[in-house]
Order: C-alpha cells, then sequence, then structure tokens
C-alpha cells in the first residue's frame, strides 16, 4: 500500500512537525543580529526624523508654511546635524555591541572554522 510518493510525502508532514536543532551557524546569525539590528533600527529613525526636521525647517525657510525664516533657518540646521551625525552614532553602537559579544562570536567562529 505505501508507495514510494506516499513516503515522501509523509515525510516531508513530519518534517515540519519535528523541533529543529539550532546548530552552531544558526547561533552565529543570531548574535551577528543582536550585534547590528539595534544599531540599525536606532539609524533608520534617527534617520528619519532628522530628515524630517531638515524638511520642516525648509517649509518654514521657503515661507510655505509660515512666514519665519529665521526659525526656518535653526531648524533646517538641527535637521542638518541630526543626518550628519547619524552615521557616527550609528557606527559608535554597532562598535559598542561588538565589544560585548565579541567573545561569544569568536568563539562560535573558532568552534566552526576548527580553530
Amino acid at each position: 500500500m505505501n508507495t514510494e510518493q506516499e513516503k515522501r510525502i509523509a515525510e516531508s508532514i513530519r518534517s515540519a512537525y519535528v523541533p529543529e536543532k539550532e546548530n552552531k551557524l544558526d547561533q552565529l546569525r543570531k548574535l551577528d543580529a543582536r550585534v547590528k539590528l539595534p544599531a540599525e533600527i536606532f539609524a533608520y529613525i534617527f534617520g528619519i526624523v532628522g530628515a524630517l526636521v531638515l524638511g520642516v525647517g525648509m517649509c518654514l525657510a521657503m515661507r510655505i508654511i509660515a512666514d519665519m525664516l529665521p526659525l526656518g533657518v535653526v531648524i533646517g540646521c538641527v535637521g542638518i546635524v541630526m543626518v550628519a551625525v547619524n552615521y557616527f552614532i550609528y557606527a559608535a553602537i554597532v562598535k559598542s555591541r561588538k565589544k560585548k559579544y565579541a567573545a561569544q562570536i569568536l568563539a562560535l567562529t573558532d568552534e566552526l572554522l576548527g580553530r
């Protein structure tokens, strides 16, 4: 009754319900994501806010929203500074998180590379 095709179907269904074992490479990927993801999230949010602040400043300076040229220039400069320092803040966050997880990542890579 059991054909080869039925066995393959049963195996594929069974494999969907068997809990996956986390291997060393998966652990390494998760640790790498722990290092980079918070910095990336911060950089995107801070960059978007900086661009919006810059845009509001431009609108004020060009008298689109209101006739407030000096305030628009100040707000625009704040937005420019936010956008300009975004990468440096990102790099500092990544650097500090690399220090935090370096020992674990190096140990896992040594195991995977057989050193």
